[in-house]
């Protein structure tokens, strides 16, 4: 929790806001492969790439 808060903390000081949306996308698309290994929801996440 301490790297979102550093994160947060870094948008917020520096204003770099446009890096809010591909921050997110990363988050995304790991929680996506995190999720996939080895579930049931892995033949649906292999159809869409």
């Amino acid at each position: 929790m301490s790297f979102l808060r550093e994160v947060w903390l870094f948008f917020q000081v520096r204003k770099k806001w446009w890096l809010l949306p591909t921050f997110l996308m990363v988050l995304l698309f790991g929680g996506l492969v995190v999720l996939s290994q080895g579930s049931v929801i892995a033949p649906f996440v292999y159809t869409v790439f």
